[in-house]
């Protein structure tokens, strides 16, 4: 029967089932990399693994850029270009089946919803999000240190913003403690702020936030569980995406503890259109990246990058990924033979094909497969067929994932966000507090004013010539209409600033 165990992954066969073609479980937190031109079959792949690491109880990430993931929860269905490949690969048992599926949204629109703090996704990270240049990032370093100093729980997207605003109008106070902060730079992080608020990522902060604890579990047939982050709508913001995903990486890495080499993994996550983690990444950034994806791997965590070429990823990280499964490339350019000869040459070469001539020539499904021994060096590669998803090729209903979604207990948790007392607030309460002093000031400074007058009109001496009933009168009258217009303008300058 064609299914996997807590041994082996059975991934693909030789041609006629002459020979099948594992990887060891142990060995996948070593990482991998799954790459190919479209359309080659890196999505039926990573479908494949993914069944594989939830029948041996070992929780997944997928993220689902396409779309074309969803049908891991609903069984496959025959057809004759499946029976001819079953056929081909010589197996004569296959069954069908559903997976244990949970489905995550940043929009809360296709899945459960989202949402991550302000505070824990730190100024490095929200910087690539912004786009920030190194002056800009160092101001957003400098806000985030006066509100962790401070107290100022930054957690929601209108904290951040207050933040922002407040050390624009504050820059004298912070540049004597925390360093100069221009009135440019400020500007700079506010059209960012607001560009990001207008393609809907200020739904992306606040709480609940995300806990990366929930991802992990096994349903009662002790399947780990496969949680798709749907990010067909996410991708249109390529940064905010590729920045979610280094947050995940991180808060795995904060979160677990140490332990070593297991027998299996405690989750896989499979990262589409890896390219993007790394594009433009600053240096200190990239060095975040390959410290976390060099140490999560004794957490128990394995990690498998899909892009289209190995070049697409830098070579630090690239040397840290042990199993490697490659799809057909194309060679249209010199550009593109280049490309194709030097993923060849990360292969341990096999004497009965040339690699290189091997990675143009390879049919749809059909991969170069480059696997880790038990002591962990790389076997010889080998060339063979991917094995059919149990699951739908297709896509699950949208009817039917909102069901799923629906009926999960973290929908519950997740659906409502809180809005609890933060920096947004306490900014708030002292700028109110400020208001009322300045206003109570203002009183008291027109009272000592009037006082000051009356105590000068009493020290001058009466004149010798007495005032005439008329001259009283008129004296009289003008008094009044001084005194009145007086309080008009008082209670006009409260009144405005009280607004």
């Amino acid at each position: 029967m064609y299914l996997n165990n807590r041994n082996t992954i059975w991934i693909a066969t030789g041609k006629q089932g002459s020979e099948p073609i594992y990887l060891l479980p142990h060995m996948m937190n070593r990482h991998g990399l799954v790459t190919g031109a479209t359309g080659t079959g890196k999505t039926t792949t990573i479908k494949v693994m993914a069944e594989a690491f939830s029948d041996m109880g070992t929780s997944v990430f997928m993220a689902d850029i396409k779309g074309d993931v969803s049908g891991l929860c609903i069984p496959g269905e025959p057809s004759e270009a499946l029976d001819t490949r079953l056929a081909l690969m010589g197996i004569t048992d296959f069954t069908f089946s559903g997976y244990p599926v949970r489905f995550f949204d940043l929009y809360g629109e296709n899945g459960i919803p989202v949402r991550v703090t302000v505070s824990s996704m730190g100024p490095l990270l929200l910087s690539r999000i912004l786009s920030l240049n190194d002056t800009q990032t160092g101001v957003l370093q400098i806000i985030f240190k006066f509100s962790d100093d401070n107290g100022l729980l930054m957690l929601d997207f209108k904290d951040l913003r207050s933040m922002v605003q407040y050390a624009g109008e504050n820059a004298k106070t912070f540049a004597s403690e925390y360093g100069n902060i221009s009135p440019a730079s400020i500007g700079a992080i506010q059209r960012r702020l607001l560009e990001l608020e207008m393609a809907g990522g200020d739904r992306f902060f606040g709480e609940p936030e995300l806990d990366l604890r929930d991802w992990f579990g096994v349903d009662e047939q002790g399947r780990g569980y496969i949680n798709i982050l749907d990010c067909v709508t996410l991708f249109q913001n390529p940064l905010l995406y590729s920045t979610f995903l280094l947050w995940m990486l991180s808060e795995l890495y904060e979160l677990l503890p140490e332990v070593g080499d297991l027998d299996r993994p405690k989750m896989v996550f499979f990262f589409d259109e890896a390219h993007l983690l790394f594009s433009d990444a600053p240096k200190a950034l990239l060095q975040k990246i390959e410290q976390v994806i060099r140490l999560i791997r004794s957490k128990g965590v394995g990690i498998f990058f899909i892009t289209q070429s190995p070049g697409d990823i830098p070579d630090s990280v690239l040397a840290q990924l042990g199993n490697k499964i490659q799809h057909a490339l194309r060679a249209y350019t010199p550009n593109d033979q280049k490309v194709i000869k030097a993923a060849a040459a990360s292969f341990r070469p096999n004497p009965e094909f040339d690699s290189a001539t091997a990675i143009s020539d390879l049919a749809t499904g059909e991969a170069l497969i480059s696997a880790l021994d038990e002591k962990g060096a790389p076997e010889m590669i080998q060339r063979g067929f991917i094995l059919s998803p149990h699951c739908s090729f297709g896509v699950a209903d949208p009817t039917f994932v909102e069901q799923i979604t629906r009926s999960s207990p973290l929908y519950t948790k997740y659906r409502e966000t809180f809005d609890r007392h933060s920096a947004y607030e306490a900014l708030d309460e002292m700028a109110q507090r400020k208001a009322a002093q300045d206003e109570q000031d203002m009183v008291e400074a027109q009272r000592q004013k009037e006082l000051r007058q009356r105590e000068k009109a009493a020290s001058k001496p009466r004149s010798r010539n007495a005032s005439t009933p008329l001259e009283k009168a008129l004296s009289s009258s003008l008094s009044q209409i001084g005194r009145s217009v007086s309080r008009e303008l008082v209670r006009g300058a409260f009144g405005t600033f009280k607004k």
